[in-house]
């Protein structure tokens, strides 16, 4: 099968259309943002519709135009903070309306998984500068090089 590269912002475009349709809908998602548990350029992912959402979740969400897809770390009524499960510091503050999808499956050299809740990766957040540190230079190769 050829691959299709697209810009994010007409690829997650068309994907979010299909999600509203009702259909999953499944990409290789680019960067580091959500190592190590998603892969970029390498994994795939399958986003469904998200009629509710919860702490942990991954979910792909448009801000000011722009898609990403990161775990939520709270909710307050309407309002969402994510973060990167890559990412060391920073959030992201969006409303459940911005919400496209939620991850139901992660794909992986064949194998499918379901994503956690990330709760203990979490409660890492102190360390996680560390832990990533020492995973980029021992999985060099589950690292993406973005030019």
């Amino acid at each position: 099968m050829d691959k299709l590269i697209l810009p994010n912002g007409v690829l997650l475009g068309e994907v979010s259309k299909i999600i509203a349709e009702g259909k999953d809908v499944a990409f290789t998602p680019k960067g580091n943002s959500m190592l190590p548990f998603i892969y970029g350029g390498k994994d795939s992912v399958i986003i469904t519709a998200a009629p509710s959402v919860k702490v942990g979740d991954i979910v792909l969400v448009k801000i000011d135009g722009k898609y990403l897809l990161h775990r939520i770390y709270e909710l307050d009524g309407d309002k969402l903070t994510l973060m990167g499960d890559g990412n060391i510091r920073g959030t992201e503050a969006c409303m459940k309306s911005d919400v496209v999808g939620r991850v139901r499956e992660i794909r992986r050299e064949g194998k499918a998984i379901v994503p956690g809740d990330g709760s203990l990766w979490r409660k890492l957040l102190p360390y996680r500068r560390y832990i990533l540190g020492i995973y980029r230079r021992v999985f060099p190769s589950r690292v993406q090089k973005l030019d």
